[in-house]
């Protein structure tokens, strides 16, 4: 695994051809990598997934901090990034301020989209529900570390106080994206399971998808709720975005350089991939799926 830019960890960030690394526990940051993709086709991406520890949400704090800064440092440095996208929401609302002290590249985190799902909501309120002055209703579906997590109470305390926001943990949902990224069977009993009781709510307006797993079941998840009724929210059009905004991949100047580098070099059909378990069965199925190549085994001082 060499590095793509000659030189130590710093210069990666000024190097155009070196990738941007996706970081999730499992396979749900596939679903940043892909909106990544779509926005910035030719971007090199790198993957690595911390799956030999997969559920986070499960995980004591005072553990996952040190395990996800570790993994995410020995990545960096095996794939050369120049960046860090830090998809899944339990990681980023718990070690973004430790990951920006321990690494020297850009760090951009996934939280989930209070904000917008709050204005959405009141956009789609009936207009009897706002005479009778009700509020707002939305729904956070996250892992039960995000629902209960401190900085979660913030949000909504910042973007959602005159809404009503119900909050589900949903951790069976992670087990079930992995599963079907994986190739095998669909068990839509285990999603219609997991949103029986926010199903029943009958002015619920907006459902935030509060992990990157929650994506990939996107079309189940609406079928349950009504997609008529309800409207899906992610984060991961606004984390290709911001990945944009960091690295100045909107300027001319930026377009212009990528495209002379193309010139040259063409983009990988495969990007690298790694993993704290490369040989989890069904993993390369996954990953290849969203163009990465087979799972290398990442090292790092556990």
């Amino acid at each position: 695994m060499s590095p793509a830019c000659p030189g130590d960890t710093p210069a990666f960030a000024s190097c155009s051809s070196a990738p941007v690394l996706v970081f999730d526990s499992g396979v749900g940051g596939l679903s940043v990598a892909a909106e990544i993709r779509r926005q910035w086709p030719q971007l090199s991406l790198a993957y690595v997934c911390d799956n030999a520890a997969l559920p986070y949400g499960t995980k004591p704090d005072d553990w996952l901090i040190p395990r996800i800064v570790q993994v995410c440092v020995a990545a960096v440095e095996a794939s050369g990034a120049r960046a860090l996208v830090v998809a899944c929401n339990t990681a980023s609302t718990l070690a973004l301020t430790a990951l920006r002290a321990a690494l020297s590249i850009p760090v951009i985190g996934t939280v989930p989209a209070i904000k917008p799902a709050a204005a959405l909501a009141h956009a789609r309120q009936s207009a009897a529900r706002r005479e009778e002055g009700e509020p707002p209703v939305f729904a956070l579906l996250a892992t039960s570390a995000t629902v209960r997590r401190a900085y979660t109470e913030q949000l909504i305390r910042d973007f959602a106080a005159d809404c009503r926001v119900i909050r589900v943990a949903a951790d069976p949902l992670v087990a079930e994206a992995e599963r079907r990224l994986r190739g095998e069977p669909a068990r839509p009993e285990v999603v219609a399971a997991s949103l029986a009781d926010l199903a029943a709510v009958e002015a619920l307006e907006v459902v935030i998808l509060g992990c990157t797993h929650f994506p990939l079941l996107g079309a189940d998840i609406s079928q349950v709720l009504g997609e008529s009724r309800v409207a899906l929210v992610d984060s991961g059009a606004a984390i290709a975005r911001r990945v944009a905004e960091v690295l100045a991949l909107g300027t001319a100047a930026q377009a212009a350089e990528q495209q002379a580098a193309q010139a040259v070099q063409p983009v990988p059909r495969e990007h690298l991939a790694l993993a704290t378990d490369a040989r989890q069965p069904g993993l390369a199925t996954a990953l290849a799926s969203q163009g990465f190549a087979a799972p290398q085994a990442l090292s790092f001082d556990d």
